[in-house]
């Protein structure tokens, strides 16, 4: 053998005959093919496996693309490439190109959190503070995209550099998809599986934008701070209790610990699970045996009910709001905060009636006119 076949032979083995990528780890989501002055030979063999995609790069420019499969590279596989090469009847000597092997299989349980409290504002409690973190999965579904705008010429692009970019955005369209739903704060928590589903379609737009698809997305929690979690429970229990019958209970436990506390007949006669109205038809039934001195003594001992406070609740921006005294409402409606056609609803009313219709708080309208002084 002459010298320049030595020679020849030598740089035919320089030259890469197969290309492919075995990929030992999880979190590498692209890889750039690296030999020798990036020269590839004709007809050798690309291989590309199940979870791949293979993506020449010629000149910073994007060229042709392989799905899982084995091809052999010549000018009939490589279209684009030809094409940018200006090869017109094939070629025979190596070729320069970039190629870069991208993970496409599906990246799950990834975490994101949003960093700062989302501050809202809502109608009975202002503005409020709101934490929230979850998971989601996606997936590289446009390799050639996803290497233009977000790998570049990193040569070894992985899964971590990538979450950082994503958690960001995500925690960004998150604020804004809570802050444009306007729902009751407590909502947020009670209703994750929905707000999720709203967030992923708003985000999957701009995923798709870079080659990624965002295949699930998931709201674990939404938290907030402790003392808005009392606030909110009280007002849940209140919005749901009769009042009516809350505050004759109320008035019931307290004559029953007042005889209690007092002793004498009444208590003697009431024991401790007896209740109101078994202490009223003792009363009733005992009355006429007493004397005079003794029913002048009970009426000392036993004081009589306590008042009852009208509470009121009134419309606010299509929301129940409430309950308040009446002193409350006549400033709400001295303020202005409310008017004469706004709904209120007390204990014993069996609809919402406006404001002007309620007896009791047509003095809030003005305009009363004292009668006539009488005839000297």
């Amino acid at each position: 053998m002459d010298i320049f076949s030595k020679i020849k032979e030598k740089l035919s083995h320089e030259f890469i005959d197969i290309i492919e990528w075995l990929d030992y780890t999880d979190d590498t989501i692209c890889h750039r093919f690296e030999r020798y002055q990036n020269e590839i030979k004709n007809n050798a063999k690309l291989i590309v496996r199940e979870g791949q995609t293979a993506v020449f790069i010629n000149e910073g420019q994007l060229a042709d693309v392989f799905k899982p499969g084995t091809y052999t590279l010549n000018t009939k596989n490589l279209p684009i490439l030809t094409t940018l090469k200006g090869w017109k009847y094939g070629f025979d000597s190596p070729f320069k190109a970039e190629v870069y092997f991208v993970n496409t299989h599906l990246f799950t349980d990834e975490k994101w959190g949003t960093k700062n409290p989302i501050t809202l504002s809502d109608d009975r409690f202002g503005l409020v503070e709101i934490r929230a973190f979850g998971t989601y999965a996606y997936r590289i579904n446009d390799a050639g995209k996803f290497i233009i705008n977000i790998v570049g010429t990193d040569s070894n692009f992985t899964n971590f550099e990538i979450n950082e970019h994503l958690k960001s955005l995500i925690a960004t369209r998150f604020t804004d998809t809570v802050g444009e739903a306007k729902l009751p704060i407590e909502l947020y928590a009670a209703n994750t599986t929905e707000l999720s589903e709203t967030c992923n379609e708003v985000m999957q737009p701009e995923f798709n934008s870079v080659g990624i698809s965002l295949e699930k997305f998931y709201i674990e929690n939404v938290s907030m701070p402790e003392d808005l979690k009392k606030e909110i429970f009280e007002y849940s229990r209140i919005d749901k209790l009769d009042l009516d019958k809350l505050t004759k209970f109320k008035t019931a436990k307290a004559i029953e610990a007042a005889a209690l506390n007092n002793g004498g007949t009444a208590g003697a006669g009431m024991g401790m699970g007896m209740g109101f109205a078994l202490a009223q038809q003792m009363g009733s039934i005992m009355t006429p045996q007493m004397s005079e001195h003794h029913r002048q003594q009970q009426n000392i001992q036993t004081p009589p009910p306590i008042p009852i406070s009208v509470q009121y609740f009134y419309a606010s921006n299509g929301l129940q709001a409430g309950p308040v005294s009446f002193g409350k409402l006549q400033s709400l409606f001295a303020n202005r905060t409310i008017n004469k056609d706004t709904l209120i609803w007390k204990s014993g009313l069996t609809t919402w009636q406006p404001l002007q219709q309620i007896d009791e708080l047509k003095s809030f309208l003005g305009g009363s006119t004292p009668p006539p002084l009488p005839p000297q």
